[in-house]
């Protein structure tokens, strides 16, 4: 993508702009900036919902500006309020470390760290608020607060109205994140930051610091907060949370997520989500309106988010994963891949004696995992070929199944006729 133009247009018509200060469109056409984005370690990996924020950094290096992403190290051992509806659970300091490893490889992937001229940088706020003393805050940060403009922010106004309110600890993470804001613009000359727009009381609360202790200026930007045709928040599925960690939420998993896409969210998942240009989009938003049977703008989603996050070679196998739900070969899988795209099929687990000796016979096969009530209805469904074990279809009656013939001495996968498909896991006991 071409650097020249204003970085401001860009999330304009990409949809991505839900507020901004005064004046940020011409500081952005006229001056190179640093900008930040933090990042909450909860977890030891950022969510799909993290993707938006990420691309807004990395669309704003490829424009020539300096992007940071800092993990909130200091502040995730108090908690943000913002879009909250009750008191999250302090983390100790220990699992902070270990969430901000994993958070950082993955910001890797999109940030590009030797880039000449503003290359990104990760920044960890412990390192400023973990050497802060109670009364210096108070007296160099806190004086600039009052009561009235914290209580005015709709995150707290929020929560002081549930019946749970708000503690003294969620209450100062404001100010907290004003403060990294402010060593920010201290450290690098960033004045710049960017974030969902449940975080624009607190953005706001930063510009105003900077302005009142240095007389500076300083600049937020927000994004919308992304859902679904739904109403349902994005990210979230009848199985949980998408997760950017393959260990977590495997590349077939996250391939399929987003090929489930809806039609009327696919255009602007492809203008949040990707580096295709408006007249690429407008392509697959005629192909949308004029052929939504091929689902080509779904498939193009799938493929660059999921070669994006998880390189080429995975996205190629939850192609050939994907291919296996329509009667495609599994030589290319293994059995934890196959555990993962049959999860929600019936299975039955048998033991290795039965695969012993002469084997299985595929009659005695289907009737213990109930595809088939009798040997009878077993003969009649193979004689009409339709039944299929790892992929291959059995054409005698009389065939048995031994151990060499389970998928890495432990998996079969049943089919009969083109969808409907039982898992049989053999193991050393038997059990159904």
């Amino acid at each position: 993508m071409s650097e020249q133009g204003n970085i401001f247009d860009e999330f304009e018509w990409r949809g991505l702009l839900f507020d901004a200060t005064a004046e940020l469109k011409d500081v952005l056409a006229t001056e190179r900036v640093t900008a930040y984005i933090g990042f909450d370690p909860t977890a030891s990996s950022l969510h799909v919902g993290s993707l938006l924020p990420i691309m807004g950094l990395a669309r704003l290096q490829r424009f020539g500006h300096t992007p940071i992403a800092l993990v909130g190290g200091g502040t995730g051992l108090i908690g943000d309020p913002s879009g909250k509806t009750a008191e999250r659970q302090l983390l100790n300091r220990a699992q902070v470390e270990i969430n901000l490893a994993g958070i950082r490889s993955q910001l890797a992937q999109f940030l590009d760290f030797d880039r000449a001229g503003n290359s990104a940088q990760i920044v960890n706020n412990l390192d400023w608020l973990g050497e802060l003393h109670l009364i210096d805050f108070l007296r160099d940060v806190g004086k600039y607060f009052t009561v009235n403009y914290m209580l005015s922010k709709e995150s707290v106004k929020r929560r002081i109205q549930s019946d749970d309110g708000i503690s003294y600890t969620e209450f100062t993470y404001m100010m907290l994140q004003a403060y990294d804001f402010l060593a920010l613009h201290r450290l690098n000359g960033c004045s710049l930051q960017m974030g969902g727009s449940d975080q624009w009381g607190n953005i706001l609360a930063g510009t105003d610091l900077i302005r009142k202790a240095d007389s500076a200026k300083a600049h937020g930007l927000v994004f919308p907060l992304v859902t679904n045709s739904a109403g349902t928040k994005f990210g979230k599925t009848e199985s949980g949370t998408v997760w950017l960690d393959p260990e977590r939420t495997s590349p077939y998993r996250f391939y399929q997520f987003w090929m489930n896409t809806d039609d009327r969210d696919v255009i602007d998942y492809l203008k949040y989500f990707t580096w295709l240009t408006r007249e690429e989009i407008a392509g697959y938003e005629t192909s949308v309106a004029e052929d939504p049977g091929a689902r080509s703008a779904q498939k193009e989603l799938a493929r660059l988010v999921t070669s994006m996050v998880h390189g080429e070679q995975a996205y190629e196998k939850a192609i050939a994963a994907s291919h296996v739900l329509f009667g495609g070969s599994l030589e290319a899988l293994s059995v934890s891949d196959l555990k993962d795209i049959f999860e929600d099929v019936p299975s039955t687990a048998l033991s290795k004696t039965m695969f012993e000796g002469d084997g299985m016979g595929v009659l005695n096969l289907c009737t213990e995992t109930g595809i088939t009530t009798s040997n009878g209805e077993a003969r009649r469904l193979i004689r009409q070929g339709g039944l299929f074990i790892n992929g291959e279809n059995i054409s005698d009656e009389n065939a048995t199944l031994a151990l060499s013939n389970l998928i890495e001495n432990e998996l079969l996968v049943l089919r009969k006729g083109k969808r409907n498909f039982h898992l049989v896991q053999v193991g050393s006991e038997a059990s159904s």
